[in-house]
Formats: C-alpha cells, sequence, structure tokens
C-alpha cells in the first residue's frame, strides 16, 4: 500500500490545498493530511479546529485521513511508515525552500518529497491571503469551501472583538 503524507498548517484549507489532496488521493491508496504544529506560526484556528474542517471537506475522499503532529516531518513519516511527503508548488519561491527541505528529508531519514504544481487558478491561493481578504469583509467563496466561509468570519470576528474592534 502506497501511503504519502500532505503536510501544512490548512488555517483554513483553500482550494489550492483541496487540489492537490484531490489529486494525490487518485494517486496513492492512502493519503495523510498532517496539521503540523509550528510555534513560529500564530494560527487562527486551533489544530483541532483544523482538523475537523478538514475531515468536513475531504469526507468524499474514502483514502484520505487527517493527524496532527509536532516536531519534524520526517519523524512523523517514519514512525507512521510514510515514505513520501507530497508538497504543492505555486510559484519558483516555493521551489526554492521546498527543494531544500526535500533534499535534508531525504538525507536524514530516506524520505523522498514528490512536488505537484498547483493548478493555475490556485497558484495565487494562500490561507494569509485568504484570511486578508475576509478580514476586510472580502468575498473568499471563491477561495475556501462555502461551508468554511461563516467559520472564518466568525472567527475573525471573534479576534476582532477581543482586539478591541482593531
Amino acid at each position: 500500500m502506497k501511503r504519502v503524507v500532505c503536510p501544512g498548517s490548512f488555517d483554513p484549507i483553500t482550494f489550492g490545498h483541496l487540489d492537490i489532496i484531490e489529486r494525490a488521493s487518485k494517486m496513492f491508496d492512502e493519503v495523510v493530511i498532517a496539521v503540523l504544529v509550528n510555534v513560529t506560526k500564530s494560527s487562527l484556528f486551533s489544530v483541532d479546529e483544523r482538523m475537523e474542517m478538514i475531515r468536513e471537506v475531504t469526507k468524499k475522499y474514502g483514502n484520505v485521513k487527517v493527524d496532527s503532529w509536532s516536531g519534524l516531518l520526517v519523524d512523523y513519516c517514519q514512525e507512521n511508515k510514510i515514505p513520501i511527503i507530497v508538497k504543492g508548488l505555486r510559484a519558483v519561491t516555493d521551489f526554492d525552500y521546498e527543494l531544500q527541505m526535500s533534499q535534508i528529508n531525504l538525507q536524514l531519514k530516506g524520505v523522498e518529497t514528490l512536488f505537484m504544481s498547483t493548478a493555475p487558478a490556485h497558484s495565487f491561493l494562500s490561507s494569509s491571503l485568504v484570511k486578508e481578504i475576509a478580514s476586510y469583509d472580502g468575498d473568499v467563496s471563491n477561495y475556501i469551501p462555502a461551508s468554511l466561509v461563516p467559520k472564518l468570519k466568525a472567527r475573525l470576528a471573534e479576534v476582532q472583538r477581543a482586539s478591541g474592534g482593531k
């Protein structure tokens, strides 16, 4: 059985992420989406909330599982017997960083990385951009699943209230 992991912060998951996940689900027996805990990033949603949103929007794929991990991704791969990391690339700037990561992951634990170019319609898309648009009450329905739009707006409203309306 060929298993792969698609790692990321997914804060929130976008159509760009889902494009890569869907395509990987057609090529591999099992796709594990690993929501990585990154202490250097400030997340809008908790890991559990992100995992639940991902489960909700990927339930149509019978071979997609959702998990979380704190630490080195290659340790997660080794512990879970996953030999391949699947990463989506939007632009050359993504490749520069991801190439270095793939080389060190191969050297550290022998874990391969498969790069998939994001569909052109999603090449500009990031969770950060979606959050910024939504924070100004912009329409993000073309960038994230419809069921996540109210959750994103509600969370941004909570954050705005907590910060005194700023």
